[in-house]
């Protein structure tokens, strides 16, 4: 994949950031409820409106946390049209795209069909949902490159959709979230790797997801902050389990992005593995080398929500550990907990590595020119 993105001279930063800028991770939202509907076949309209909406989770109805309240986004997201935050694309382009100088804004959809018990309509809603982001967002913005979201639970079903969108220049990657019925390295969803690798896209596996199970190891806690904190546990086992399984021995070409988990425990969670698998090498001797090696050329990180140690230098010495080569520039945007373009790096980041943060790292993992 080879797409053109230019700076636009007329658009002029109110951040300080003067050149352009990539941000990995956007999310779209639909204005309305049946906005999918001309995406879906009509058999699922009546379906949906009889039934609803399925996931695997704990709760009777309901999420388990106020954090949707509204929407998990900026007060001041609104678009003045109405509308819920995040689904107005001219707004988005005057709030946040133009006056940050965004060349190339990765768009990361939410309430999917990611997660549904019902696996063919899981696979129709994720099938539309691609279709509706290139219908109102990337064929209207250049600028915009879509997530190809796929029924995460049918390996052969979202495998299928991954080569649909084969060589389509509207999308840059495939979407999975932390939170599954299994942990990510699991068979279930080795179709859905080999058909990333396939077709050269990178998987980006963003925080939250419907799984079924509790979001913490020890059942379900009693505050939103709790889930906050947890996502990057979650993105922990998520990894563990694609290293331990196997995942990047068979899959050798491919590439995954964290999103939205941070990306300081990395240095830790390799050091762990690597120290256990010293010992316990003979449990999993499908893996040919030290799984820190294996996190460090396959994995790439957002860093919204971006570390704040009170010691810069210890941000530098994790990112060195990383390399400031992985790490991708994210806003989150219009969510509450949205980074401030010009304010998440400190001082003393030499201009290389600063380029290479905001926009070449997200150029060179996408391919775009």
């Amino acid at each position: 994949m080879n797409v053109q993105i230019r700076e636009r001279p007329d658009a002029a930063s109110s951040t300080g950031i003067k050149t352009a800028i990539a941000d990995c991770d956007i999310h779209p939202a639909r204005a309305t409820k049946d906005e999918l509907f001309p995406y879906l076949e009509k058999r699922w309209h009546a379906h949906l409106e009889t039934f609803g909406i399925q996931a695997y989770q704990g709760m009777m109805e309901g999420r388990p946390y106020p954090k949707a309240q509204p929407n998990a986004s900026r007060r001041d997201a609104y678009p003045p049209e109405g509308g819920p935050q995040g689904s107005s694309l001219s707004f988005m382009q005057k709030q946040h795209l133009d006056p940050n100088n965004v060349a190339l804004g990765v768009l990361n959809p939410l309430a999917t069909g990611q997660g549904l018990r019902n696996q063919d309509l899981a696979g129709a809603v994720c099938s539309a949902i691609n279709d509706w982001q290139i219908e109102k967002w990337t064929s209207k913005d250049s600028r915009l490159k879509g997530s190809v979201v796929v029924a995460n639970e049918d390996g052969v079903s979202a495998a299928a959709e991954i080569r649909k969108r084969a060589g389509d220049t509207n999308f840059v990657q495939v979407l999975l979230l932390s939170r599954n019925v299994e942990p990510l390295g699991q068979r279930r969803y080795w179709p859905i790797y080999e058909a990333a690798q396939e077709v050269g896209l990178p998987i980006g596996v963003h925080a939250f997801g419907f799984g079924g199970n509790p979001i913490t190891a020890s059942g379900w806690p009693s505050h939103y902050i709790e889930e906050m904190v947890g996502h990057s546990q979650c993105q922990q086992t998520a990894l563990a389990s694609l290293v331990l399984e196997g995942v990047f021995e068979r899959f050798p070409k491919l590439k995954m992005v964290m999103v939205e988990a941070g990306f300081g425990w990395a240095p830790s969670l390799a050091w762990r593995l690597d120290k256990v698998f010293a010992r316990l090498h003979s449990e999993v001797p499908h893996l040919k080398r030290k799984p820190s090696e294996y996190i460090r050329d396959h994995i790439w990180w957002t860093t919204q929500p971006m570390e704040d140690p009170e010691s810069r230098d210890h941000l530098f010495q994790t990112i060195e550990w990383i390399g400031w080569d992985k790490l991708l520039f994210a806003t989150d945007y219009p969510h509450w907990d949205y980074d401030e373009p010009s304010r998440v790096l400190p001082a003393g980041v030499s201009d290389a590595n600063r380029q290479a943060f905001y926009l070449d790292n997200a150029k060179q993992l996408y391919g775009i020119a």
